[in-house]
């Protein structure tokens, strides 16, 4: 027999379970992955394109741009530094740089994306290939890069010998 014990545990716990935050239902961040991705081709095809200013619009005010080879730069006036001699040496090489495949995921207003990219010739012969990084925050709808770092697959080159004395 159930004693008011029992029962006022058993109304308890019917209590705690009907209390029980439900599940949340799952978010839908299709939208929000495609603007991610979106902004990689805008800043590849503007990088190719020496579109520089293009490029910086993409980066939040504190954003930070870690390049392989090279220090970090902080904020728009480095990024714009940086991105103006990288991509003049860029079109004087007569490279550019081939988007590969690359994934996406959102929590909130914290974005990122990673993926892998060619760099190819005149002729399209790979020359560089590597992976990249970013991490976004959606700022007033729109997504700006907070991090963004890449790297190359290919070794540093052998360092060059001294001249013998």
């Amino acid at each position: 027999m159930f004693s008011l014990k029992h029962l006022v545990v058993v109304a308890g716990l019917i209590g705690l379970v009907a209390c029980a935050p439900a599940t949340p239902p799952p978010v839908d961040t299709a939208a929000d992955e495609a603007a991610l991705k979106a902004a990689t081709t805008t800043w590849i095809d503007a990088y190719n394109a020496g579109e520089v200013d293009k490029m910086v619009a993409l980066y939040a005010e504190d954003g930070v741009l870690m390049p392989p080879h090279a220090a970090s730069a902080y904020g728009h006036g480095a990024i714009q530094t940086f991105l103006a001699a990288d991509t003049a040496g860029a079109k004087a090489a007569g490279v550019k740089i081939v988007n590969g495949a690359s994934t996406a995921g959102v929590s909130g207003d914290i974005g990122w994306e990673s993926g892998s990219f060619t760099v190819v010739d005149a002729a399209g012969t790979a020359v560089d290939s590597g992976s990249y990084m970013s991490v976004s925050r959606k700022v007033d709808g729109k997504w700006l890069y907070v991090r963004d770092m890449y790297n190359s697959d290919r070794p540093l080159p052998a360092p060059v010998a001294a001249p013998a004395k």
